[in-house]
């Protein structure tokens, strides 16, 4: 079977599968924390060397007031949790998105986080936080515009690499495979153009229930598509 290089996940269902079960919303997000730990160590297992979770995005910052807090906590909690994980993994970590909405101290256990695993490449581990696709974009665009006006760049050097260049993604191959979990079958503004020639999987799963066997059968699913390019 033909592993996928790069996985990428939205991590869907965490709220609806606590409340299913009776319990609180941030309930599900922990459970649903547990369990990404979880899939890094069984994804690096089976030969994914890339896995990129879609963790808090642009828009949930609309959510309750007393959900985004806690959501905050536990991104903070998480992050400690994930020191640990990269040692033990031999993982690097790498966090996309706008970070500067987050807290000080948040801010600064990713830049740690993220300084601590550099000297890792086992497994390449991605958080989008705080991220959006289009807002990804948009701060791209800022960047080699400030480029093209110091002449850093010139317009006649644009091509897609270099534009691919200034995303957070820059220096990762692009997603073989997406994965979202609970059933809804939208992108909801994730990897856009990293996106653009991925195979993508859905099922009902919510998010803490998705194990080694949902994810062996993604890969099957993955492995089972006809890959064509270039229209052949």
């Amino acid at each position: 079977m033909k592993i996928p290089q790069h996985v990428a996940i939205i991590l869907d269902g965490n709220g609806r599968w606590a409340k299913s079960r009776g319990m609180p919303r941030n309930y599900g997000h922990t459970m649903g924390a547990k369990n990404v730990e979880k899939i890094c160590d069984i994804a690096g297992h089976m030969g994914i060397k890339y896995l990129t979770v879609y963790a808090f995005s642009t828009e949930n910052w609309g959510r309750p007031q007393g959900e985004v807090d806690e959501l905050m906590k536990l991104l903070g909690s998480y992050m400690k949790t994930c020191l640990k994980t990269a040692k033990k993994n031999n993982m690097r970590v790498r966090v996309l998105g706008d970070i500067s909405r987050l807290s000080p101290k948040l801010q600064e256990q990713i830049r740690e986080l993220e300084r601590v695993s550099s000297q890792y490449d086992g497994f390449y581990f991605q958080i989008a936080l705080n991220y959006g696709s289009r807002d990804e974009m948009m701060r791209a665009v800022k960047r080699m515009a400030a480029d093209l006006k110091t002449g850093a760049i010139t317009e006649d050097r644009i091509t897609e690499e270099t534009f691919a260049g200034y995303l957070d993604t820059a220096d990762l191959p692009d997603p073989d495979l997406l994965i979202r979990t609970s059933g809804e079958q939208r992108l909801s503004n994730f990897l856009l153009w990293q996106l653009a020639y991925s195979e993508f999987y859905f099922t009902q799963v919510p998010w803490p229930d998705f194990d080694e066997a949902e994810l062996k059968k993604a890969v099957e699913a993955y492995n089972n598509r006809d890959r064509r390019y270039g229209g052949l």
